[in-house]
């Protein structure tokens, strides 16, 4: 967890949010480099179905740490896969597949140092230096996300979303849509997403959720979502190379 000017990320999630994220799986550190120059919000490291290791993790964390918040979707919602992930310096963690409030509260135990919760005190980086202070530092600003993107989860959303010590709820809008047996977009899944939506608000969390374009984020914001995903590296990549071709073939047959 490094130095950051300005209002922390959890302290912006509760003044309302609005915030634009960009979400890396292809492991380059190099690339969310670059990315962070374009001023996203925070930088997401999926490390559930992307590329990233824990030393990649601690490269990315070292080197933009500094100039933007880092957040792990972490391989799932265990203790060891947190604790590393907010060892390695992270700013914030994400667990996949919530469905229970149980499972909610597991998390937040994890994720938190004592008293709040369980977290055991340790890794590379926050003992580098005066640990009292990181400490402190964690246990003001760690940020503590669950995904919900089953039935299950949407079932149990009102309990979920009304777990203490949750930061924000995201929709996995793809896995949501799998779940329930449904395409993206069909009526159902929108129905679906509001029903989370609805469940946060009541309860007062930030509801945030999985967006595949900077389009369809700005949509989401304009609903009162607190988090969408503006850009993610593997989409731009392949985007911007196909595009980069197709005007290559275009100009060469002129």
């Amino acid at each position: 967890m490094m130095k950051l000017d300005g209002p922390f990320l959890r302290e912006r999630l509760r003044e309302g949010g609005g915030l634009g994220v960009f979400w890396s799986v292809l492991g380059s550190s190099a690339l969310v480099e670059v990315a962070v120059e374009a001023a996203p919000d925070a930088v997401v490291l999926d490390a559930q179905h992307g590329l990233w290791s824990r030393q990649a993790i601690e490269h990315v964390v070292g080197t933009v740490g500094w100039k933007k918040p880092v957040l792990v979707r972490t391989v799932d919602g265990t203790s060891r896969s947190l604790g590393e992930a907010l060892d390695a310096g992270a700013e914030g963690v994400i667990a996949p597949l919530v469905e229970t409030a149980g499972q909610a509260a597991a998390i937040v135990t994890a994720a938190r140092f004592p008293p709040e919760g369980e977290r055991s005190g340790g890794g590379v980086r926050p003992l580098k230096g005066n640990f009292s202070a990181y400490y402190e530092q964690a246990r003001s600003r760690t940020v503590v996300g669950v995904m919900i993107e089953t039935a299950r989860g949407l079932e149990n959303a009102a309990e979920i979303a009304a777990v203490p010590g949750l930061d924000f709820v995201l929709v996995g809008t793809g896995d949501l849509a799998l779940s329930l047996g449904i395409a993206p977009s069909d009526p159902k899944h929108e129905a679906a997403c509001r029903a989370v939506f609805d469940a946060c608000r009541k309860a007062a969390m930030p509801c945030a959720i999985f967006t595949p374009n900077a389009t369809e984020a700005a949509r989401r914001v304009a609903q009162g979502y607190a988090l969408t995903v503006a850009a993610n590296d593997i989409d731009l990549v392949g985007t911007g190379l196909s595009a980069a071709m197709a005007r290559f073939r275009e100009s060469r047959s002129a």
